[in-house]
């Protein structure tokens, strides 16, 4: 992190205004980072959902033509969900895609880390 030179000094009561301003960032820091990384978790979670659908897809010799008719959804957007480029599916598209290729989704509620 660069430091800003300036031309001033703080005064105390701005000198303690931004050392709060630190310390309040410092301590809420390591649960932000957390949070984070456990939505990049659920993230690939999904993004290895999509993969795995579009794996039984292709295991069944289903074009994304046949996929379309199947499920009634557009075939860019079978094509965006298979290669990740929609990241934030519907739980009906995901279950539409699941059932017209055979499968079932479940969706199960875990605990976080460090809760």
């Amino acid at each position: 992190m660069m430091h800003k030179t300036r031309k001033r000094r703080l005064s105390p009561h701005e000198a303690a205004k931004y050392g709060a301003v630190r310390k309040q960032v410092a301590e809420e820091l390591p649960e932000l980072v957390l949070r984070h990384h456990e939505r990049m978790a659920a993230r690939d979670q999904l993004q290895e959902l999509c993969a795995q659908l579009k794996a039984a897809r292709e295991k069944r010799g289903l074009s994304l033509g046949d996929l379309t008719e199947l499920t009634g959804m557009d075939r860019s957007a079978i094509c965006k969900l298979e290669t990740g480029q929609r990241p934030n599916p519907t739980m009906d598209t995901l279950v539409r895609y699941a059932e017209a290729v055979g499968k079932h989704l479940i969706v199960k509620l875990a605990g976080t880390v460090g809760k």
